[in-house]
């Protein structure tokens, strides 16, 4: 999955903080990671409880078989795929 946040600057910490304990943190904002259904229902939970609903934005993005995606970096890597804290 990918999951792509627009949260208010006071929030970005905790969302960040709280997401790596799931997935991995690719650049500002963007999170990668293969998780199962019940961890994916608890992310949701926990997300919710970290987000202004009203003025928070959060996109996830499922995929159903990991071979028909491709990621192709041109710059700096930002986060690293071995460490989800």
């Amino acid at each position: 999955m990918i999951l792509v946040y627009d949260v208010k600057t006071e929030r970005v910490n905790k969302v960040n903080k709280y997401l790596r304990q799931y997935l991995y943190w690719r650049q500002n904002s963007v999170f990668e990671g293969e998780i199962n259904k019940n961890t994916f229902n608890r992310l949701l939970t926990g997300l919710k409880k970290h987000l202004d609903l009203n003025a928070d934005s959060v996109l996830i993005y499922t995929i159903p078989e990991k071979k028909r995606i491709n990621s192709i970096l041109i710059g700096v890597e930002k986060g690293r795929m071995d460490t989800v804290l």
